[in-house]
């Protein structure tokens, strides 16, 4: 079985992790001096896979929360996740990649990476006990690198989505998948570093010291309530042509996230995305500390030529504040918000041009595919 390894420039970095495009005006953009993510860096997208356990007779064993100040709760979290995280073996063309992925209900949809199985002709999962399934895929989101893939068998266990938004920065989380597409189910346990990281396109990830290699992609980020808080996406290793080498970088698209993708995807197979038509770059603190706005908001850097944002008046160097009266924040990015609407919606955006404030109505549109 091979199981390639994804590994790309800092800028290139979706590409290997997802395919991007536009979406919901949130396209790359650069403030001069002040980007989030360097150009450089080097990222890698980790695929995963599970470990052999126990055949389970019973196909509806749910994970069961655990007390988080237990001496043993990550023993207790393992044990009752570790039967719903899989290995997925995707067959392209050219050989395999291996993945990993967690069962989130007893109809058999499981949740992985894009990665995982672009480009897909055959899918199997591998249950814990080591039988072998075929999947079929339901559907997949590039934009978000999640995709939802289900098996029509019985399943020996599943695990809920929690509530990433009430995650803290120090908590313990259990990352639980196959690296290397050899060591099935193995367990690493680190804390949430940070939260709300971007990484090129990719807002409002999870950072996470909890050991992440090839074969974990899709995989699970587990907190000791036992749900599900992340799905593991990518590491970063360091700066390009640099010998300083990273560790203890790894990414993880948010629960909530992962949420609104997959109930999309089960739905309808596919997540239509409002569209504005703008570049921009998320605003931090840590911009604010450079005399960029207070620190919240999307700055614009592009507006493409007919679309909802040009006709609107936006222009590239104002700031958009809000949506409908909702504040753009790290947590509460411009992507995030604009799923809550569909294409044909009109809203309320709340601009900052030369200091001064004023609201515009943009109708949106579909993102383009």
């Amino acid at each position: 079985m091979s199981n390639p390894k994804r590994t790309v420039g800092f800028g290139g970095l979706i590409i290997a992790a997802l395919v991007l495009s536009g979406v919901g005006g949130g396209m790359v953009g650069g403030v001069a001096g002040y980007r989030l993510a360097q150009v450089d860096q080097t990222a890698t997208a980790v695929v995963v896979t599970p470990t052999t356990a126990n055949p389970q007779t019973n196909a509806n064993l749910t994970a069961q929360p655990v007390v988080a100040n237990s001496n043993d709760a990550v023993v207790q979290t393992v044990a009752n996740a570790s039967p719903a995280v899989v290995k997925i073996i995707s067959t392209v063309a050219g050989g395999q990649a291996s993945g990993s992925g967690a069962i989130i209900n007893e109809d058999g949809y499981i949740i992985t990476n894009n990665h995982v199985v672009e480009g897909q002709n055959r899918l199997q999962v591998i249950y814990s006990d080591g039988t072998s399934h075929n999947a079929e895929l339901i559907g997949t989101d590039a934009f978000s690198d999640i995709a939802v893939i289900r098996v029509l068998d019985a399943v020996p266990a599943t695990i809920s989505l929690g509530n990433s938004d009430e995650l803290k920065p120090g908590e313990t989380v259990v990352a639980i998948g196959s690296p290397l597409g050899k060591f099935q189910n193995s367990v690493t346990v680190g804390v949430v570093s940070a939260l709300d990281r971007t990484i090129d396109r990719m807002e409002g990830l999870i950072q996470t010291d909890a050991a992440i290699n090839h074969g974990n992609s899709g995989g699970p980020l587990i907190s000791l309530k036992g749900e599900i808080v992340g799905i593991n996406t990518l590491v970063v290793r360091g700066d390009v042509g640099s010998i300083d080498e990273a560790q203890g970088l790894g990414f993880a698209v948010p629960s909530n996230i992962v949420r609104e993708v997959s109930d999309a995807l089960i739905a309808n197979g596919q997540v239509v995305r409002p569209y504005m038509g703008i570049s921009y770059e998320l605003l931090s603190p840590e911009t604010a500390e450079l005399g960029i706005a207070n620190g919240k908001g999307a700055f614009v850097t592009n507006v493409d030529e007919g679309t909802p944002a040009r006709r609107a008046g936006i222009s590239r160097g104002d700031i958009i504040l809000a949506v409908n009266g909702e504040e753009i924040t790290q947590r509460h990015s411009l992507q995030r918000l604009l799923l809550q609407y569909k294409p044909g919606d009109t809203v309320t955006v709340t601009i900052e041009r030369n200091s001064q404030q004023q609201e515009v109505q943009i109708t949106l549109t579909e993102r383009p595919s």
